[in-house]
């Protein structure tokens, strides 16, 4: 390890170490997330793309990298790792490799030893800051990744079959989760994943999903436009993450950015309709403003730590969305049953 730092634009810096191999400057948006295992999933997520991601817990790696099955995409997506410390000897059946040795696979800087509590706190109180991990010089200027198209850079490029059924799912990828993917195909239906901007309009289908992605719901304006044209047939829809904006903002409602996001494997959100509260899995930093949602929408779920909108619903046609991951990888699994309320809708 080598000295390293971590730079925030706002001016703080955090000391820690870095791998050897690592060199130069690597920016991002600076995140944090609150679970304590689930680091695989997490930095594979294609919803983390451009972002330095900050585990609280302090102990990360401990049990390694599984085989490549599960995990939420083919590589690592976040910008940037940043622990408290970093086990470099993990213990686990199923590990391949440490963390580190992972992390130089896939050309993804690390800085371990910084105080992410303080770290974490700050950002709670200023809310998230573009950053760089540094060994050797600071940088002058700093990157901001949501000045990129990065959906358009996670997103697949052809379209997939998955499953198979009777009933026809298209799948819009923003970044969609493969545990999305595994969710839907428990059902007997075929899931055809789709690029971000394919016009599915003249399709066959007897329902859409759009999936989870990174960024900013605004700059997704080829999504939504198909989106909203497809509104007009009243087929199913379901929404996660991503999704649910893009949803709304097909609709009229408008999005705002959150202070520092949600994002780990322990938010509770309270689902209006049953009546019940659920924990949930979350990684967003966008949020649907409720008092821009037409007559004809409700919401469907509220988080009950800032009481911000976690689901939206039609009031009358079968479409609804959730801002957090009924499909969990990591985190519960208490809010599977969406799943099985959206293929009751195809049935």
């Amino acid at each position: 390890m080598v000295p390293a730092q971590l730079v925030l634009q706002s001016g703080e810096t955090f000391s820690g170490f870095s791998p050897n191999w690592q060199q130069g400057q690597s920016f991002g948006e600076v995140v944090f997330s609150t679970g304590m295992t689930g680091y695989i999933e997490s930095l594979t997520d294609p919803s983390y793309a451009g972002q330095i991601l900050t585990f609280t817990y302090p102990l990360i790696g401990n049990y390694g990298v599984p085989k490549r099955s599960t995990w939420e995409s083919g590589k690592v997506q976040a910008a940037g790792v940043v622990t408290g410390w970093v086990s470099e000897t993990p213990s686990h059946w199923d590990s391949e490799c440490s963390l580190t040795e992972w992390l130089k696979e896939h050309k993804v800087p690390l800085i371990t030893g910084v105080d992410t509590r303080a770290l974490t706190k700050l950002l709670r109180k200023k809310g998230v800051a573009l950053g760089a991990i540094c060994v050797g010089e600071k940088p002058k200027q700093f990157s901001d990744p949501n000045e990129t198209h990065l959906v358009k850079k996670v997103s697949l490029p052809g379209k997939e079959k998955f499953g198979s059924g009777p009933k026809k799912i298209i799948a819009v990828d923003c970044g969609i989760k493969e545990n999305i993917l595994r969710s839907l195909t428990k059902f007997p239906v075929q899931v055809i994943r789709v690029p971000y901007d394919y016009d599915y309009s003249n399709e066959e289908y007897d329902a859409l999903f759009i999936s989870n992605g990174p960024g900013d719901p605004a700059a997704c304006q080829e999504t939504i436009a198909i989106l909203r044209k497809n509104l007009k047939k009243g087929k199913p829809i379901m929404g996660i993450c991503l999704g649910t904006q893009l949803l709304a903002l097909a609709v009229g409602a408008k999005t705002y950015k959150l202070k520092f996001g949600h994002r780990g494997q322990n938010h509770p959100c309270m689902d209006l309709e049953r009546k019940v509260a659920i924990l949930t899995s979350q990684n967003h930093g966008y949020a649907i403003d409720e008092k821009t949602l037409p007559k004809d929408w409700k919401v469907l779920f509220r988080s009950l730590n800032d009481q911000s909108v976690e689901g939206i619903k039609h009031k009358e046609l079968p479409y609804f969305a959730v801002q957090f991951h009924p499909e969990s990888s990591p985190g519960p699994t208490d809010a599977f049953y969406l799943f099985e309320q959206f293929y009751e809708m195809l049935t």
